[in-house]
């Protein structure tokens, strides 16, 4: 196998897998709130309507089940209510295909196609960005980028209108096009080249913004991180510039429609609401989660649920840490909540106990593993600037998810990260890391913290089973497909 061929062959192959389950479900429509949302979106932007939502042949379909608010808005029942809630990236791709294919049933098989295309993509970008981290290790960047091909979870994931499957692909490309920066210096017979890197680099993270604004700070870290530790300062203002470019047309578009300075997305109180209601456990919580959807004025729900959160936090201060405790536990979850979903809900039939038993092994153990060895795998990392950028992500995209609302869907944005470190880990083996522990005191320090993580990725994983079980025995009974679980 040529090298050069390498990354298109990984390609390839993780397209044939996301293709597979695409084409099977074929007929499948689209299930869950957040898809419908988008797709009254997308299907607005298509018929040239603008960014809104909730037109009255939608809001038909939902009255059985919520009782919308239109008293404090002017409502167009043609075109609907203009809206911010949602980041505008998603929807705007997928306008796109909508317009060539059209609005019938057709456009959900259309989207799963494209979506598939870049969602294999991942695959050789993880390559390429091992390759970056750990030069010495080719097995390591092969390794990691043959985990995203078959990881189960990516695989599926183009079946769903999601943001991740635009949001994946971005982050991961704007942190490949941040390590590139040092790349290049400015000379006489290589004048521009060294300012690509950053225009794309500041591209590719506004883009994700634009997909999921939860991406900002780590974007913050990035210009940092570029003016201070690689000490290119003029590469972090073309950054900031290229983004601001980019962000700023949608933040005044929002301030203007809600008449005051409003963000990417107006969904912080919404998410802030689910996320310290009383009862709850920090993630999302079924019935809470409706109960500002009726208000069809962003700005006015936005207000609401932030100051319904600041009621929750002065009633029960004591909460804020151990929910804090608990959303770390939901993002480094196992990834079982859309099987739980779609079985419970009778959406593949009835499974025999050891084949759901089979399919849940296949679902849950990549996370498993992956997360095991990357913890080991981050203790054999040289600090290095680039290292020390993917420190940042991991420290900038865990934190607000363990402050707000948290899944564990929203770790599958790291795992092409995770997957680098667990392959840096495989690479050196157990010889180099018992090496590493006998070599220095900073060496046992470091074997020791990933230790560390591994126990409490144990204890939390065996605490999840434990609190789910019996859900979880009642999904292996004779009517599990029947119990109709809320996602």
């Amino acid at each position: 196998m040529k090298k050069g061929n390498l990354p298109w062959q990984i390609f390839l192959a993780a397209l044939i897998f996301r293709l597979v389950p695409v084409l099977l479900t074929r007929p499948l429509g689209i299930g869950l709130d957040d898809m419908f949302q988008y797709d009254m979106l997308v299907r607005s932007l298509a018929s040239g309507n603008g960014y809104r939502w909730y037109a009255q042949e939608d809001l038909r379909l939902l009255e059985p089940y919520i009782n919308f608010d239109l008293s404090s808005i002017e409502y167009d029942p043609v075109r609907g209510v203009p809206t911010s809630f949602r980041a505008p990236l998603y929807p705007a791709f997928l306008a796109l295909i909508y317009i060539f294919v059209g609005t019938g049933p057709g456009r959900f098989f259309a989207a799963r196609l494209i979506q598939a295309g870049l969602n294999a993509f991942l695959a050789p970008l993880t390559y390429y960005v091992s390759r970056r981290l750990f030069p010495r290790y080719e097995p390591a960047a092969v390794i990691s980028a043959w985990i995203v091909v078959c990881y189960p979870m990516l695989v599926i994931y183009p079946i769903g209108l999601a943001t991740e499957n635009l949001f994946f692909l971005l982050v991961l490309a704007s942190f490949y096009f941040l390590i590139r920066i040092p790349d290049f210096q400015v000379s006489e017979s290589n004048p521009q080249l060294p300012f690509l890197y950053p225009l794309l680099a500041g591209l590719f993270l506004a883009l994700a913004i634009l997909t999921r604004s939860v991406i900002l700070p780590f974007a913050g870290l990035a210009v940092l991180w570029v003016w201070f530790i690689l000490k290119q300062r003029r590469a972090a203002v073309i950054i900031v510039v290229t983004m601001s470019v980019l962000i700023l047309p949608w933040i005044v578009r929002n301030s203007l429609l809600h008449q005051k300075l409003t963000g990417i997305e107006s969904s912080m109180g919404y998410n802030l609401y689910v996320g310290y209601y009383p009862g709850g456990n920090g993630s999302f919580l079924f019935g809470p989660s409706l109960d500002l959807v009726p208000i069809l004025d962003d700005a006015r729900r936005d207000q609401l649920g932030t100051q319904k959160a600041l009621e929750f936090f002065r009633a029960e201060p004591e909460r804020i840490f151990p929910l804090t405790i608990n959303r770390l536990g939901f993002f480094f979850g196992l990834e079982k909540r859309a099987l739980v979903y779609l079985y419970s809900n009778n959406l593949l039939g009835f499974v025999p106990k050891p084949l759901l038993l089979t399919i849940a092994a296949i679902l849950l153990l990549p996370f498993v593993f992956i997360a095991i060895f990357a913890a080991f795998g981050f203790s054999l990392t040289y600090r290095n600037p680039e290292i020390l950028l993917l420190n940042f992500l991991l420290f900038a995209y865990i934190l607000p998810h363990a402050l707000i609302l948290s899944e564990d869907r929203f770790h599958l944005t790291l795992v092409p990260f995770l997957a680098t470190l667990a392959a840096r880990a495989w690479a050196g083996g157990l010889n180099e890391l018992t090496a590493y522990w006998r070599g220095s005191l900073a060496g046992k320090l470091a074997v020791s913290f990933s230790c560390l993580v591994v126990v409490l990725f144990f204890v939390n994983w065996g605490f999840e089973l434990f609190r789910d079980a019996d859900k979880i025995a009642t999904l292996l009974g004779p009517l599990g497909n029947q119990t109709y679980f809320p996602y």
